[in-house]
C-alpha cells in the first residue's frame, strides 16, 4: 500500500541522530568562521588584489597560509557532503518507486524555506556570502538523484572538478596554458608581453572601489547595507551559476559516502586509515604547491587552477575521515563530543556568526573595528569566536531540542510547531497544527 500521509514524517531527534554527523557538521560551520571573517572585518577589493596589503608580519604570512591551506573551501565541502547525506536521512521514506509523496512535498518545501532564510542572510543581515541561497537552489536539483548507484554518482560529482581543471576562467587549463604562453614571451624579450606582465605584476586594488567601501563604512546602515549588496550581486553575476553547480555536484558525493557507510561511521579504522592518508595526501601537497606559486607574487600560472577543486574535494574527505577515525577510541569520541551541540544548532550559529560580524564587531554603528587588523589578527578573532560559540551551543542544547532558527525552519517545513524545550517530545506534548491537518490514510 502506498504511503500517502505525512503524519508521520518528524525531525530525528534523541537516540536516532548520529553523533559523528552532528560533530562534522558542528566542525565545518564553525571552520567557516575562519573564512568568513576577513570578508567581514577588512577591504574586499584590497585584499583581493593582493593579501599582503592588509598586513604582511610573519605571524600574518603563518595564519593567511595556514586557513588558505586547511580551511579555505573545504570546510564548505564537509557541508556540502553533509547536505547530501542529509538528504538520505530525510528521504529513506521515499526510497522505492511507489514512495509517499509526502516526502516530496516536505523535502521541496523544506529547501524553498531554506531558500527564504539564505536571502534574509544576504540582503538583512547583509552577508555577501551566503551559502543557504547557493545550498537551497542546488538542493532542488538533487531528489531525483535518490536512487542512484555510489559510483554513478562520484562520477557525476566529479564533474564539476573536472570542468574546472579543463577550462573555467582563471581556473581551467586554458588560463594555465594562457599564462605559461606569457612567461614564454616574456623571457623572449617581447615588448607587448613584457607590459603585460607588469601591469599583471602590479597588484593594485581599484581606487574607486576601495574609496566606496571605506565611504560605506563611515556611514549608516543603507550605504553599508548597498555596499554590502552591490559586493553580492557581483559575486551572483560571475558565480552564482557555478557555486550552484559545484554544490550541487559536491552534495552528489556526500550521496554516495551516505550510501557506502562512509560519512556516517560504519567503515573499519584501517578504512578511514587509508582515507585520510590517500585525502591529505594529495589534497595538501596540491594545495601547497599552489599556494607557493601565489606566494611567489607573480603573475604566472597556477597549478591550483587545474587542481583545486580535485583538492578541495581530497582534503574534505581527508577532514571527514579524521573525525570518523577520531571518535572510533574513547578518548577522540570525549574530545571531539563538544561539537555535537554546535552541529546540532549549526543553522542558528551560522546567523550568529553574520550578527555578531556584519552588525556588532565591524558596523560601523557597532564597534567600528573594521580595517584594523590583519590576517593573523583576524584569525585570532575567529578563534575567539569559536571558542565563545561551542561554549554557547553546549549551554543552549542542556535545554532545548534545537536551535532557535532550527526550530522555526522544522516547523515551517513540517507545517506545526515543533517540540522546542527539551522533555516536550519526550512527553509526548501535542502540538497545535499551524496549517492544514494531515491527510488520512
Amino acid at each position: 500500500m502506498v504511503e500517502n500521509s505525512n503524519a508521520d514524517l518528524a525531525p530525528v531527534r534523541g537516540n536516532a541522530r548520529i553523533d559523528v554527523l552532528d560533530m562534522l557538521r558542528g566542525i565545518a560551520i564553525l571552520g567557516i568562521f575562519y573564512i568568513n571573517v576577513p570578508y567581514m572585518a577588512a577591504s574586499v577589493w584590497t585584499f583581493s588584489a593582493d593579501v599582503r596589503l592588509i598586513g604582511w608580519t610573519v605571524p600574518d604570512q603563518a595564519a593567511w597560509t595556514a586557513i588558505n591551506l586547511f580551511f579555505a573551501g573545504t570546510q564548505r565541502c564537509l557541508l556540502e557532503f553533509l547536505f547530501g547525506a542529509g538528504m538520505m536521512v530525510l528521504v529513506r521514506k521515499a526510497m522505492v518507486p511507489d514512495g509517499p509523496v509526502a516526502v516530496a512535498d516536505l523535502y521541496y518545501r523544506r529547501n524553498l524555506w531554506l531558500l527564504a532564510f539564505g536571502l534574509f542572510d544576504v540582503f538583512v543581515l547583509l552577508w555577501p556570502g551566503d551559502i543557504l541561497h547557493i545550498y537551497a537552489l542546488a538542493a532542488l536539483f538533487l531528489f531525483p538523484f535518490r536512487l542512484l548507484g555510489p559510483k554513478t554518482l562520484v562520477a557525476l560529482g566529479l564533474g564539476w572538478a573536472v570542468l574546472t581543471g579543463i577550462g573555467i576562467p582563471e581556473y581551467g587549463a586554458r588560463e594555465y596554458a594562457a599564462r605559461t604562453e606569457l612567461v614564454q614571451r616574456v623571457e623572449a624579450g617581447e615588448p607587448a608581453a613584457v607590459a603585460e606582465w607588469r601591469k599583471l605584476a602590479t597588484h593594485k586594488p581599484d581606487a574607486v572601489l576601495v574609496a566606496r567601501e571605506h565611504q560605506a563604512h563611515q556611514g549608516g546602515w543603507l550605504p553599508y547595507a548597498k555596499e554590502a549588496w552591490s559586493y553580492w550581486s557581483y559575486l551572483a553575476s560571475l558565480w552564482l551559476v557555478w557555486d550552484v553547480l559545484e554544490a550541487f555536484c559536491t552534495m552528489l558525493i556526500g550521496v554516495a559516502l551516505w550510501k557506502w557507510g562512509v560519512i556516517q561511521g560504519q567503515r573499519s579504522t584501517r578504512f578511514y586509515a587509508w582515507l585520510l592518508l590517500a585525502g591529505y595526501g594529495f589534497g595538501l601537497t596540491a594545495r601547497a604547491v599552489g599556494l607557493s606559486e601565489t606566494l611567489g607574487f607573480l603573475p604566472g600560472p597556477r597549478s591550483l587552477w587545474v587542481t583545486g577543486e580535485f583538492a578541495r574535494i581530497a582534503i574534505g574527505l581527508g577532514h571527514l575521515a579524521a573525525v570518523n577515525l577520531a571518535v572510533k577510541s574513547r578518548a577522540g569520541a570525549a574530545l571531539l563530543g563538544v561539537f555535537k551541540a554546535p552541529g546540532r544548532m549549526a543553522f542558528s550559529l551560522y546567523f550568529l556568526q553574520q550578527i555578531a560580524g556584519m552588525y556588532i564587531l565591524f558596523a560601523p554603528w557597532g564597534f567600528n573595528l573594521w580595517g584594523r587588523f590583519g590576517w593573523a589578527q583576524m584569525a585570532a578573532i575567529s578563534t575567539i569566536g569559536i571558542v565563545v560559540l561551542v561554549v554557547l551551543a553546549n549551554i543552549w542544547m542542556r535545554y532545548f531540542v534545537s536551535g532557535p532558527l532550527e526550530w522555526a525552519w522544522r516547523s515551517l517545513a513540517y507545517v506545526k510547531l515543533q517540540p522546542f524545550r527539551r522533555g516536550e517530545a519526550g512527553r509526548g506534548m501535542k502540538v497545535r497544527p499551524v496549517g492544514p491537518a494531515p491527510l488520512p490514510n
